[in-house]
């Protein structure tokens, strides 16, 4: 029963060590670039030059 215990508490430290990580992340702007580099070839608006 012990052991459950601090399986419960070692799974709940690092949820919230992975959200206060996601949290510092989208503060300092990670996830604001909205196009990707793998949509921007798709593109084809721009002009290709030769």
């Amino acid at each position: 029963m012990e052991v459950l215990f601090l399986m419960i508490l070692c799974s709940v430290s690092l949820a919230g060590i992975f959200l206060v990580v996601f949290i510092y992340s989208v503060k300092k702007g990670q996830f604001e670039e909205d196009e990707s580099p793998a949509i921007r070839i798709l593109d084809n608006t721009k002009d290709i030059e030769n």
